[in-house]
């Protein structure tokens, strides 16, 4: 953990042969990639606040969002959808169901599995915390005239794969 001292000490100089600027943008797509990181960046540093606000972790918070959207699911569908392995999956699941946000049940469909749900109490509690967030961006998005808002809807439904909503990472 930082100390007082070293968090009023002044960063060094930037030396400009090792900065990497983002590209200028020149085409339209440009400038969409530029915005959805500036937007992703932000959206990730927004929920490390709330995550740390209740005591979870990131990827908890995006366990628990994953379960919003698609309902109730099985472990393995969950590392599917975070490219978790299913170690990390329960560890993940483990922290949740300690602090009553999920319960773990016998999947009726399949009597090998497990099926994960949301506890409601909990989750009506942590929903409060983007209460802000959401009511500022509907507020923009009615701003826009429903052209432009169906141009957004189908830039999102494009970006969705049909197996999966997360791009997977390559290999370094």
């Amino acid at each position: 953990m930082n100390s007082g001292n070293a968090q009023s000490r002044p960063a060094p100089p930037l030396d400009p042969a090792n900065t990497v600027p983002a590209p200028a943008p020149v085409t339209p797509a440009d400038r969409i990639v530029l915005e959805i990181r500036r937007f992703i960046a932000a959206a990730i540093f927004f929920n490390h606040q709330a995550a740390e606000n209740v005591g979870l972790g990131l990827t908890d918070m995006q366990m628990l969002n994953l379960l919003q959207l698609h309902g109730p699911s099985t472990p393995s569908r969950l590392a599917g959808w975070t490219g978790l392995s299913s170690g990390g999956v329960t560890v993940a699941l483990d922290r949740l169901e300690k602090a009553g946000y999920i319960r773990r049940a016998p999947n009726p469909g399949d009597r090998r599995s497990l099926l994960i749900t949301l506890m409601p109490v909990p989750m009506r509690r942590l929903g409060r915390m983007y209460e802000g967030v959401e009511k500022e961006t509907r507020r923009r998005l009615a701003t826009l005239p429903s052209p432009d808002l169906e141009a957004v809807i189908r830039f999102f439904e494009t970006m969705h794969t049909t197996d999966q909503d997360r791009i997977t990472m390559p290999k370094t």
